[in-house]
């Protein structure tokens, strides 16, 4: 038996997020009542309406394409909520992430020298 303690807003979002990934990695729907479930099992409460707005907001999503697209900084499936205020830090970070990516990555020759290659 788990103590149900109230959490930080931050806290509640996370447990709804690995509550639907849980779902979706089970190959079960997304609700509300399923969400709410896994959330009480863990022993986390939370207010009301978290639950209701995971699911209304993957309802019609592909979760598959919004984990494989998490750093391509489209807005995320984690923080519906919080993703107005940092939109402006997310741009910055993809600049950033489109500038590393005209540069190749030049690998060390003592690396290749050696063998030490991770499936050789």
């Amino acid at each position: 038996f788990h103590n149900t303690v109230k959490m930080s807003v931050g806290v509640q979002e996370l447990a709804v997020t690995y509550a639907a990934l849980i779902l979706h990695d089970d190959g079960l729907p997304i609700t509300a009542d399923k969400i709410s479930t896994l959330v009480k099992a863990a022993g986390v409460k939370i207010e009301n309406y978290w639950p209701a707005l995971f699911a209304k907001f993957l309802q019609n999503k592909n979760i598959d394409d919004l984990l494989s697209n998490v750093g391509a900084g489209g807005g995320a499936a984690a923080a519906p909520v919080a993703a107005a205020p940092a939109a402006g830090k997310t741009e910055a970070k993809v600049e950033a992430k489109k500038e590393e990516k005209k540069e190749p990555e030049k690998k060390e020759e003592s690396e290749e020298d050696m063998g030490l290659g991770l499936f050789d």
